[in-house]
């Protein structure tokens, strides 16, 4: 998702001082240079033996050259997630019976990002003059006449991954809090240091820096048990208070929702910012720890585990110390935003990770309806990322908003093929963006 706020920035000549550690320059005072970083000494020059004669004044040693330590190594480069290879329509299965108006309509929503590009001005200008209309033969020829498709591939040259789900919970709250409404939704606080480290190096161009700062020190954020301490650091940051902690730990993994107020107002609430700290799966805890069977951690299983073991259900959550702080979204918006910017359309838009997915794109989808094997081939749209969405051939697939379809998202866990389709002639970028949730 966008996020325009924030709070503070560190300067990164500062990270680069104690990225490097002790560095000296050319034309530092020597004691600043020797109070900084021992300067080693250089050996004294002969003194040489004094003439016969009138004496003379003592000629001065020039000053030691200063050391300088050697430049940091460059990171380690981004880990290789996968690729994208050209493929033919016919490698599509199922696409001559797909019905496009839908994923038109979808594509149309990226288009409002995508025109600004040059590169996608002219396809975006014929996409908006195709009406939309289930089964528009027009629309099947305006995607094979100018996208080539392009198979994902793993870094193992595999064309297999996972396809998850995703949905807009509703929650209830409200804005102040009571004896029923106890659990904070914050919104993105003011000691968040958030600092963008691709002004250092070409190879940290995606990478954050996430902490707060004591007295000149940068150290890492509070975690989630720490948020939820009785000490409550962020009091005073509150959007809304909601009244069951468990949908509020679901709202963080879907990374936005909708929260009914008692005096009947509704507040779309979207993914702002992050913590720093890493995600780490609830569900997979539960698992190891015997909690519950694998195959009943879905969403349902794990709320109904939680109803059933409060007292456990805040120690196993906090266990994930990652925390999403969210910002309240515009009214009349036809879906939560996605990280590219725009409404998510049920049923059509997808979260990928965005360094070999470009943002915006169509991307066909060739997997299976939860729980079955009846085959679902969909054309969707890219337009969303997601903290556990890593790799090439991976995928979360938004069912919308309400308790039917986090059933169908909460059972969505299956194997699928990908094609994106790009414009003819384009060339996507190595890499890109950043991701949602957590």
């Amino acid at each position: 998702m966008n996020w325009p706020l924030v709070p503070r920035v560190v300067s990164l000549a500062w990270i680069a001082v104690i990225a490097a550690g002790c560095v000296s320059t050319p034309d530092a005072p020597p004691a600043l240079a020797t109070a900084a970083c021992p300067v080693p000494a250089a050996p004294a020059p002969p003194v040489p033996a004094e003439p016969k004669g009138k004496p003379t004044a003592p000629v001065a040693s020039p000053p030691p050259p200063l050391a300088l330590a050697p430049d940091p190594p460059a990171p380690a480069p981004e880990p290789y997630r996968g690729r994208l290879a050209p493929a033919s329509w016919l490698s599509l299965p199922g696409w001559a019976e797909e019905s496009f108006g839908e994923a038109l309509a979808a594509f149309r929503q990226s288009c409002t990002v995508l025109a600004t590009q040059p590169a996608w001005r002219e396809v975006c200008e014929a996409a908006s003059a195709l009406p939309v209309a289930t089964g528009n033969p027009d629309a099947a020829r305006f995607f094979e006449s100018r996208f080539v498709p392009h198979r994902v591939l793993n870094p193992d040259d595999s064309d297999t991954g996972t396809i998850t789900g995703y949905y807009e919970p509703l929650l209830r709250g409200s804005r102040t809090r009571t004896a029923r409404y106890q659990h904070p939704v914050y919104a993105v606080p003011q000691d968040l240091v958030v600092v963008d480290l691709s002004g250092l190096h070409p190879e940290l161009r995606h990478k954050r820096l996430r902490g707060r700062l004591e007295g000149n020190r940068l150290v890492p954020y509070h975690s989630r048990s720490d948020i939820d301490s009785d000490g409550a650091p962020l009091k005073g940051n509150e959007i809304a208070w909601v009244d069951d902690p468990v949908e509020l730990f679901f709202l963080h993994i879907q990374g936005s929702g909708q929260i009914q107020l008692e005096n009947g107002e509704r507040l779309r609430v979207g993914y702002a910012e992050q913590n720093g700290h890493p995600f780490r799966s609830v569900a997979s805890l539960l698992i190891r720890r015997g909690e519950l069977p694998a195959e009943r951690t879905s969403l349902e299983g794990m709320r109904d585990w939680a109803r059933r073991n409060p007292a456990k259900a805040r120690q196993y959550l906090n266990a994930n110390p990652s925390f999403v702080f969210f910002r309240q979204l515009p009214p009349g918006l036809t879906g939560p935003l996605g990280t590219l910017g725009v409404p998510l359309t049920s049923g059509y838009s997808l979260a990928v990770d965005p360094r070999v997915i470009p943002l915006g794109v169509p991307v066909f989808l060739d997997a299976t309806w939860p729980g079955t094997r009846q085959p679902l081939r969909r054309l969707m749209v890219a337009q969303d990322t997601g903290g556990a969405i890593y790799g090439a051939v991976r995928a979360d697939f938004y069912w919308g908003f309400g308790d039917e379809a986090g059933r169908i998202a909460g059972r969505t866990k299956q194997q699928g093929r990908m094609w994106v389709l790009l414009p003819k002639g384009y060339s996507p970028p190595a890499t890109m963006a950043m991701g949602r949730g957590g």
